[in-house]
């Protein structure tokens, strides 16, 4: 069996923890792993191997937390990588098109938190029987509240669907709850790869013809690797499994599922999957309360609460969100007001992740720009050249290797270098343990775009 893990969405309900380039499946929330991490792990249990898939830009993201797992999950992976995101239609299609007809796929979102690990892998052997006998199943989860943010599943005589109903609002979803035959709709499915791709072909034959083409035209530079071209990506209509699929076909059933199953979408959803103190303040270390109860404090630094009650303090370097509990949905606006401004804030944290590393904003100004920048052992930046800014490299660990024009030079601790406007340069690590430097910009122009690759490791634009 194989887990298809669908990496998409970018998490604006948490914002500033999630942006778009480190959304909140990739972000470290839970004992120092990711829900990406934790959803390989569990998966690994009850799959032979797992096929993520992943934007462009995030794929060196969870390659790396896939090595953090351990071995045998980066040699059991492939992946998929789509330019842009076209809903759960066309991921899982694709990712059906890469596998044997016959092989049955667990389809799990990487941003949902699972606690009942033991009955996990009962109802999903129980979803791998009724697949095995031709079903598209889906996974209930048995609701603990009205809750109505999300979509249910209605079933009738056990494990027979008999509609799919969109998010109610609130006396239509106690009245679900209540009847006891309504499920949250988890966004999780088994099937035979097949057969899933007959009924798509059947029901929305032109998001299965689309995707036969996206496929059959794809590129792959690795064995384990398929890339999606842009323009037939973009040619495939946006549709979500269950409008295409699920809601149409008469192959559809639903598995019971009483997992402690949290979507964490959102802050408040989140409070309730943390640690607590006696007051109901979640647990940190660096969260000093005086009179404080039932607040959600996560922050970098230390902060100190007195006589507060009922908040949501969400503290990163370069954004502070403060909100009422119960009033996380609408941070979503937030994100919402941010695009409309000249900022990346919603796109991007002060330490960015790259397949090479990463670097950390320490000053942004007009006219100049500090960072500091890791380069892993065995990696290499773009060849590169700037139009408009000036850098001046100083290294604080490590060897660096700097290719400036034709010239290679070796720079070591507290040596430094400079690279002129316009010069052809690249940073490297040949080293073993990671290459820490500072990187001074001076320029009109600091902007990430104002970067001209020449030749990439990483095949990147």
């Amino acid at each position: 069996m194989t887990n298809i893990i669908l990496c998409g969405g970018s998490g604006t309900r948490l914002w500033p923890i999630s942006r778009t380039l480190l959304p909140k499946q990739f972000v470290k929330l839970f004992d120092g792993k990711s829900l990406f991490q934790l959803t390989v792990a569990r998966n690994m249990g009850v799959c032979d191997k797992q096929l993520v898939v992943s934007n462009s830009e995030q794929y060196f993201l969870a390659l790396d937390q896939l090595e953090e797992n351990s071995t045998t999950a980066v040699s059991h992976s492939s992946f998929l990588l789509e330019p842009v995101g076209r809903n759960t239609a066309p991921a899982i299609a694709l990712a059906c098109m890469a596998l044997d007809p016959d092989e049955i796929v667990l389809v799990s979102p990487s941003d949902h938190l699972i606690r009942n690990g033991a009955n996990y892998e009962k109802v999903v052997l129980r979803a791998k029987v009724l697949a095995e006998e031709g079903y598209l199943v889906t996974f209930g989860i048995t609701p603990t509240f009205a809750e109505t943010g999300f979509g249910y599943i209605e079933a009738q005589e056990g494990e027979n669907v008999k509609a799919f109903h969109e998010k109610p609002d609130l006396n239509t979803a106690e009245s679900y709850v209540n009847a006891g035959n309504y499920y949250w709709n988890s966004g999780m499915f088994c099937f035979r790869a097949g057969t899933f791709l007959d009924e798509l072909q059947k029901y929305t034959p032109e998001i299965y013809d689309a995707c036969r083409i996206a496929w059959t035209n794809k590129s792959s530079s690795h064995p384990s690797q398929y890339r999606i071209r842009t323009d037939e990506m973009q040619a495939i209509p946006d549709e979500s499994i269950d409008y295409a699929v699920m809601e149409k076909s008469d192959r559809v059933k639903v598995v019971p599922s009483d997992i402690g199953w949290s979507d964490v979408g959102s802050f408040d959803a989140l409070y309730h999957e943390m640690s607590h103190d006696e007051n109901g303040n979640t647990t940190a270390e660096n969260h000093i309360s005086i009179g404080s109860k039932n607040n959600l404090v996560i922050s970098d630094k230390l902060v100190a609460t007195i006589d507060i009650d009922n908040l949501m303090i969400i503290d990163t370097g370069d954004a502070l969100l403060i909100s009422k509990k119960g009033s996380s949905q609408k941070v979503k606006e937030v994100v919402a007001q941010l695009k409309k401004r000249d900022t990346q804030l919603h796109n991007i944290h002060l330490t960015a992740h790259r397949p090479w590393g990463t670097y950390t904003v320490l000053e942004d100004t007009p006219g100049y720009k500090i960072k500091r920048i890791v380069v892993n052992p065995g990696k290499r930046l773009s060849l590169q050249k700037h139009f408009h800014r000036n850098e001046h490299w100083i290294v604080v660990s490590g060897t660096a290797t700097v290719t400036v024009g034709e010239e290679i030079k070796y720079i070591r601790p507290n040596e430094s270098t400079y690279i002129k406007m316009g010069e052809i340069h690249r940073l490297s690590n040949e080293g073993k343990i990671p290459v820490i430097l500072i990187e001074a910009q001076v320029g009109e122009y600091t902007g990430e775009d104002d970067i001209i690759r020449i030749s990439d490791d990483f095949k990147r634009n």
